[in-house]
């Protein structure tokens, strides 16, 4: 169970890592990086929940349930 609890986590953090890095190319992001200096908050927030989402996918396959 937590196999797939896992890859679910791995699946969703490489779906928002993929938005993030369409949100931080898009005409948006550009104009705000060229006003302020930074991203947007939206791609700054996907990266974050990207690496999240990532990691504890990683780790929940890494840690998974162990048959003896």
């Amino acid at each position: 169970m937590k196999q797939i609890i896992g890859i679910a986590f791995l699946v969703i953090g490489i779906i928002l890592l993929c938005l993030a890095f369409n949100s931080y190319h898009s005409a948006a992001s550009g104009v705000s990086r060229v006003v302020t200096g930074t991203s947007t908050d939206k791609t700054i927030w996907l990266v974050v929940g990207g690496v999240l989402g990532t990691l504890l996918g990683v780790g929940g396959l890494l840690t998974g349930s162990k048959k003896t």
